[in-house]
């Protein structure tokens, strides 16, 4: 087929809207760059039952083309098949001014909504192709709408998009992809989580990893996605159809809105993956690399607080407006529920590094009126050492990923000395990081793990990493786990062990979805998927990393106690307070029973000594909507040989005896009872609790006392006419 010449009509074009905009009689093209000289708009027009594009170059006057630090052009045209880049012409004086520019290069447009698609590994050209393309967002919403969970009620589920389902025995038909996730609601909606939080969905290049795997020689992925090209371009290698990667994401995100599931989006905003000087220029650097990243006033390198060898300078006004429009993007047009900032803290960071007290971008985010129905979590702290959990910002809007979370709940499950006052302040919701501030518990989302370091079987199966298939001799990854393997170092263990390792993971899924806060859990940790003790599995794009669904199965013991932990979690608000616990008042100002109440191994008897390893707390239900919560008495033993013996309290209501309705000691069933097979408890007896377990009582009322006008009645009827008689009185 013969080659089409198009001959355009050109006109100045507007400076806003930034990026490609296509309108009735055209498109507006319009780019930032401050210190370039020269402009060149590259345009592919592909028009339909065409083999082969026309490729045009239009030069800006920036007499004519530009209006302040913007270049813009129109082009008449009806074609919307178009790929698009800019050449940036000016000067290469890195010592002096930080400016690098090379008008050889095909440079990606920041503002575009997409890129070329590609399949996942294929080669990513970037630099000597137009690789934006302008698309219609043209998706039927079918009316959908934010489901503005609160966060005193989400649970937040972690995952890889191609992880997820990338593995032969998913079970799904498109693996790996968006769509894949769609076949996995079911699975997600029995688990009992509320939102999806999904590593990076921006365009990076899998292939710009540098390592290779030190057993066949060949080179690694960049499989996790912390290198971002683009932060408006969707992932088309996580497509089952590349071309179609937009349409499929919002298919994915309207399927999970409507099976009541949000999507919270880990965007990288404190760098890009151009690297340093070394590194590949796609985008940023070669428009305009003194605005978008930080650099050293006198020799001009990068300032690299996010250890990949830049940093985004968050805080310039230009920049600023860039990461706003771009949340706004996601929101807007793609419906996304939230977002979790990667190593947030460098968002509070000035243009010369310095930490901020009150940072412009934070609290822009949080003010912004289109992202106010948003979650935003922050990852408070960045690879500098500015650690920031409790402090990031005293808005309430903004949630952190709680880190001393992690660390307090791993180092008593590990046996460490001197975490018994740590667990209880963390199980009560953090309130030495968020109360002082008029924040509440929902402002921490605690974990156990996440995609950074052990999976929650190897935090019970190793005490070292084991990162040597890294290909960087184990020198990656953080050496501080906090872990302990339960006597036998690696996944191979007799049945003594392993069972004593389920208990631990049992006992610790507990602590962190009963506790105040909002749970987050990382996909497969509730079956016990293992990464083989490797804690920094950023390139492994192989089993190390996908999802095993044979453990679903392997493991469904471990997955019914997640699904009976999350039941009861739902069930009951005592678990879910939007405030922090305090002593109760009557009506007359005297103080009675406290919300919680702390003990070691007998009532009213608190041990927050260095060498104790036991916690116990009695929770005491409070009414909400008319309806009082039943009270709750959890026993922990942190001992790592050594069995405890509690002494339990009374329940708050004398009426009430205990049931008990967990013992993470014991496998499935028995661990989770149903309530025909739960034994009853009252006050003053004792129980036993094993190493490393957690036994959990529940209040109830005996089924022989009926409540009539407010007062108690103790019936003493034959088993087979109690319920018609209980049934009477209702």
């Amino acid at each position: 087929m013969s080659k089409k010449k198009y001959s355009f009509s050109i006109k100045r074009g507007d400076p806003l809207p930034g990026g490609a905009t296509a309108l009735d009689r055209g498109i507006n093209f319009a780019v930032f760059s401050r210190h370039a000289t020269g402009v060149t708009l590259v345009i592919e027009i592909k028009a339909p039952g065409e083999d082969i594009p026309s490729c045009h170059e239009l030069e800006l006057d920036p007499a004519v083309n530009r209006t302040g630090d913007i270049w813009h052009i129109f082009l008449v045209t009806e074609e919307r098949e178009i790929c698009y880049g800019y050449r940036f012409d000016g000067p290469t004086d890195i010592e002096k001014l930080g400016v690098i520019y090379d008008r050889k290069q095909i440079l990606i447009d920041p503002l575009s909504h997409a890129l070329s698609g590609r399949k996942w590994g294929e080669d990513f050209q970037t630099g000597h192709n137009p690789l934006c393309h302008l698309i219609k967002h043209d998706f039927d919403w079918q009316n959908d709408r934010p489901l503005k969970t609160p966060m005193v009620d989400s649970v937040i589920y972690e995952l890889h998009v191609r992880g997820f389902t990338q593995a032969a025995n998913s079970g799904v038909k498109n693996p790996g992809t968006y769509l894949g996730i769609v076949e996995k609601i079911p699975y997600l909606k029995e688990l009992g989580v509320t939102a999806v939080e999904l590593m990076p969905i921006t365009e990076w290049d899998e292939n710009d990893n540098v390592f290779h795997d030190p057993l066949s020689g060949m080179r690694l992925k960049n499989y996790w996605g912390y290198n971002p090209v683009s932060f408006f371009a969707l992932k088309s290698g996580y497509a089952s159809e590349p071309d179609n990667h937009v349409n499929e994401f919002k298919s994915m995100v309207l399927s999970l809105h409507q099976a009541g599931i949000e999507v919270i989006l880990d965007m990288v905003y404190n760098h890009t993956g151009e690297g340093d000087y070394q590194g590949t220029t796609s985008s940023f650097r070669g428009i305009d690399n003194p605005i978008y990243y930080l650099l050293d006033q006198h020799s001009r390198e990068y300032l690299n607080y996010s250890g990949c060898g830049n940093t985004f300078n968050c805080n310039h006004p230009v920049v600023r407006e860039f990461i706003l429009n771009s949340l706004r993007y996601w929101v807007i047009e793609m419906h996304v529920d939230g977002f979790r900032f990667d190593l947030a803290s460098i968002l509070g960071r000035d243009r010369q590094g310095h930490v901020l007290a009150n940072p412009p971008m934070i609290e822009m985010i949080a003010q912004d009126p289109i992202l106010r129905d948003t979650k935003i979590i922050a990852e408070a702290w960045d690879a500098a050492g500015l650690y920031q959990v409790g402090s990031f910002s005293t808005d309430a809007r903004w949630a952190e990923w709680n880190g001393r979370f992690r660390d307090d709940i791993r180092a008593f499950m590990a046996g460490h000395k001197g975490s018994i006052a740590n667990l209880a302040t963390r199980i009560a919701g953090s309130s030495d990081l968020y109360q002082s501030s008029s924040r509440t518990p929902c402002n921490s989302v605690n974990f156990i793990t996440s995609h950074d370091g052990f999976t929650l079987n190897d935090l019970v199966s190793y005490n070292e990493k084991h990162n040597s298939s890294n290909g960087e001799d184990n020198h990656d990854g953080d050496n501080h786990n906090i872990s302990w393997n339960s006597g036998i170092e690696g996944k191979e263990a007799n049945a003594e062990i392993e069972d004593f390792r389920f208990r631990r993971m049992r006992s610790m899924a507990l602590i962190l979805i009963l506790s105040q806060g909002v749970p987050m859990i990382t996909a497969g940790d509730e079956f016990g998927r293992s990464q083989d003790g490797n804690n920094n599995c950023w390139c492994q794009d192989n089993r190390s990393s996908w999802l095993d669904w044979d453990l679903a199965r392997t493991n469904k013991g471990l997955l019914r106690f997640f699904k009976k932990c999350l039941i009861l979690r739902k069930k009951h608000h005592i678990f879910r307070r939007h405030d922090f616990f305090s002593s109760r008042e009557s009506s007359l100002g005297s103080r009675q029973e406290a919300d919680i109440s702390w003990q070691s191994l007998r009532p009213g008897q608190e041990d927050w000594s260095e060498n104790c390893h036991t916690l116990a707390f009695l929770l005491r239900g409070e009414k909400k909507e008319g309806q009082k919560d039943d009270d709750f008495f959890i026993m922990l033993n942190g001992h790592r040989k050594e069995n405890a013996i509690f002494v339990i309290p009374p329940p708050s209501d004398p009426r009430h005896c205990w049931k008990q309705i967990i013992n993470t000691a014991r496998a499935a069933p028995y661990d989770f009872p149903p309530p025909s097979r739960a034994s009853k408890k009252k006050g003053g007896d004792t129980i036993l609790v094993k190493s490393m377990a957690a036994v959990v009582l529940q209040s109830e009322q005996p089924p022989d006392t009926l409540h009539i006008n407010g007062a108690s009645k103790q019936l003493t009827l034959e088993p087979s006419r109690r319920l018609a008689k209980r049934e009477r009185y209702t």
